[in-house]
């Protein structure tokens, strides 16, 4: 380690480390430090050396500098002396290198050791004492920040898609899980955003019919050392370091900026392909965890600003999220932070929008959730932010965190209330049909009230959190033992079945494999024939399992990793899935703007929704209220769509009778009489039982076979 010469001034803004011709800007916000060093590394492993750079300079709170011959791809890192008083919610250590905030790439990874802890930490095995300081360097086992030059990737004529919400189907990916085992991507590329890239990658997205691709965390993570201490790691990426940094492990190119770069031609590609990127953000926690965790960035540079402390105990964290730490993005400069990200992404990195981890935990002022506090005022005046597509996980924690439906009208959510819904139907659990048709329309008893709109709702039954599809049908219960906790990970409430025998023991089974096989046609046809945005979880289309795990969180390896040959032995699901798919493209009455009312477009016309019983009569007060209920119609006016098209003009559509039957046994469903169209023909039945093209007649009775879904288009 050596000491060099005091810095240029430099300037306060930007954050970060900011590249010149002949120097670099290094600017810190730290308000209580009471001395700032910036560290310069050279070399790797035993040869590396450091250089400690002093910030003299120092501007509303931002401690800066510009130093000279500094590069792109040039390492780095903080020290940020002050005091230490747990007590009081100070952590400063400067034995600790801290990344960068503002880091636009990072190098490394965290190596499990107890020199990360700011605390005394013996050894990892032994819990510490979080009150007393540790001085061991940490810079051999952190990752280093690395400075970039954002300036000079050639995007060419990159556009963004722009697909409207109501068109929009939503694909949930992890970058190394879908790509690791593709047979037709390089070795050297599978697991990396230039796998993704890929052409065979997206040759796959493009035919399924999907138009916007949602990945799981980007972020730079680490994994927590005490999960490296059992072997494992975050696979999932839900461990945010760095909320600028694409992930390094991901980068097929190289760690000192190459990855920025592969980022960006993944993005290009896609677009080129016409799909959209969402990625997955995790802003409502950090990798530092609770008061035993790791120092790593912002415990060490302003702990009482950037995280929620209990106010009866500095010395420890509120806890809203379930990983130890809450981010304070309510405080001005910590808001700064995550706006700038969100811009950062949208503006340079050119993604179309962003999911929300724990989104109410970002909208808690002191504690409480406030949809009108500062982090939903500030997205919603952003031109640029507002402009993005905004998705919500509605719900942490903590108290009062539970807020599905009540986000502002800029946003859409997750809607786990269609997912289970949607599960207990099918599964015969369902306590009738009442909260079924909301689900189906557009959930306007969500929605609705505030002036929403349909596509506020992503519809999903699965997502990466949770069974896949084909587990969601083999197992009664979780088997999470290689997750190394004893099987006492992930939730119980699964609302699966496994038809009678748990998992692959059923494949045997040529009656429970086939029911198996119809119940994920009748939940893909459900998710698909819903109003709203549907999201499919990657590998669902061609029935992948984790055997069981709901909370694969921590694996890296074939239970997660997508398994192509799928291709082959699901080929029939594939198909059909893209067959919905091609269904709801070219139908607008299935993807509606507006929500329904139940009463005709114009006078003398037909309800542009209604809903049927078996007999072939609408549904009546008692009906709604029978929790005996297992089969429900709807029937969609394509002649009754209450939005309009660019110009003004009436859209018009074919119209469907959509038939959900969850029963075990037969059931007869006789069409409906009067006003309603005479002549439909079928155009899916998840049982096979009728073949696509066949025609019937009002007033026909037309048997559906226990647990399957009946789709037909009307002929007048």
């Amino acid at each position: 380690m050596s000491e060099s010469t005091v810095p240029w001034p430099g300037h306060w803004t930007p954050l970060g480390a900011t590249y010149g011709a002949e120097s670099t800007n290094f600017a810190l916000w730290a308000p209580d430090a009471e001395r700032v060093e910036v560290c310069l590394f050279d070399g790797d492993g035993d040869g590396e050396t450091e250089t400690r750079h002093t910030l003299i300079n120092r501007t509303f709170d931002v401690w800066h500098g510009r130093v000279p011959g500094v590069r792109p791809g040039t390492r780095y890192g903080f020290r940020v002396h002050g005091p230490w008083d747990p007590a009081a919610g100070l952590r400063f250590n400067p034995a600790k290198l801290l990344v960068d905030p503002y880091a636009r790439a990072v190098d490394g990874d965290l190596v499990a050791h107890p020199a990360v802890f700011g605390h005394l930490r013996p050894s990892l095995e032994a819990g510490g004492d979080p009150s007393v300081r540790d001085d061991r360097d940490s810079a051999p086992y952190v990752p280093k920040s690395v400075v970039v030059d954002d300036t000079g990737f050639d995007w060419g004529g990159d556009t963004a898609p722009r697909v409207p919400w109501a068109e929009t189907v939503l694909y949930e990916a992890h970058v190394r899980g879908f790509t690791k085992r593709h047979p037709d991507i390089p070795d050297e590329l599978r697991g990396t955003y230039a796998g993704l890239a890929h052409p065979a990658a997206i040759e796959h997205l493009t035919r399924l019919g999907v138009t916007t691709v949602e990945l799981m965390p980007v972020h730079q993570f680490v994994s927590e050392p005490d999960l490296q201490h059992r072997g494992l790691v975050n696979y999932w990426g839900y461990n945010s370091l760095a909320f600028f940094a694409p992930h390094n492990a991901y980068a097929a190119t190289g760690t000192r900026g190459e990855q920025v770069s592969e980022f960006k031609s993944m993005v290009r590609a896609l677009h080129e392909a016409g799909l959209e990127v969402i990625i997955d953000v995790v802003y409502n926690h950090t990798a530092e965890q609770g008061e035993g965790g790791p120092t790593l960035a912002y415990r060490g540079i302003a702990n009482d600003a950037y995280y929620h402390l209990d106010p009866d105990d500095p010395s420890s964290y509120a806890d809203y999220t379930g990983t130890g730490n809450t981010f304070r993005v309510a405080h001005p400069a910590v808001l700064g932070l995550v706006m700038d990200s969100l811009r950062y992404w949208v503006g340079e990195m050119h993604v179309d929008g962003f999911r929300f981890d724990l989104a109410s935990a970002l909208a808690r002022s002191m504690h409480d959730v406030d949809m009108l506090g500062s982090f939903m005022t500030v997205i919603n005046q952003d031109p640029m932010l507002r402009e993005a597509k905004l998705i919500a996980e509605p719900w942490d924690v903590g108290p009062g965190g539970y807020q599905v439906g009540e986000f502002p009208h800029l946003w859409t959510e997750w809607n786990d209330r269609y997912r289970n819904t949607v599960r207990d139907f099918w599964r015969g659990m369902s306590g009738g049909v009442h909260d079924l048709a909301y689900r189906l329309s557009g959930s306007s008893d969500l929605y609705a009230d505030d002036g929403r709109r349909p596509y506020s709702s992503i519809n999903f039954v699965t997502a990466h959190d949770g069974f896949t599809m084909r587990d969601l049908v083999s197992y009664d219960h979780k088997h999470n033992e290689a997750n190394g906790e004893d099987n006492r990970d992930g939730t119980d409430d699964n609302r699966s079945w496994n038809h009678g025998l748990e998992g692959a023991a059923g494949d045997d089974d040529p009656a429970v494999a086939e029911l198996r096989k119809r119940q994920i046609r009748n939940f893909m046809a459900t998710l698909l024939l819903s109003t709203g945005v549907p999201m499919i979880t990657a590998g669902d289309e061609m029935c992948r399992t984790q055997h069981g795990n709901n909370n694969a969180y921590c694996l890296d390896d074939e239970t997660t990793w997508l398994d192509w040959s799928l291709r082959e032995s699901c080929a029939d699901l594939l198909e059909y899935v893209r067959r919905l798919l091609r269904l709801r493209a070219e139908h607008p009455v299935v993807r509606q703007r507006r929500f329904f009312e139940g009463v005709p477009l114009v006078d003398g016309g037909r309800k542009d929704i209604a809903w049927f019983a078996p007999s072939g009569a609408e549904m009546t007060d008692a009906d709604w209220h029978d929790d005996s209920r297992q089969t429900l119609g709807m029937f969609l006016n394509g002649h009754g769509i209450r939005s309009r098209g660019p110009h003004g003009e009436p859209i018009v559509d074919d119209s469907f009778l959509l038939w959900l039957h969850a029963g075990a046994d037969d059931a007869g469903i006789t069409l409906p009489t009067g006003m309603w169209p005479s002549a439909y023909e079928v155009v899916l039945d998840t049982a096979d039982r009728h073949a696509p093209g066949k025609q019937v007649t009002h007033g026909e009775t037309v048997t559906m076979l226990g647990r399957s879904t009946l789709l037909l288009r009307a002929l007048d």
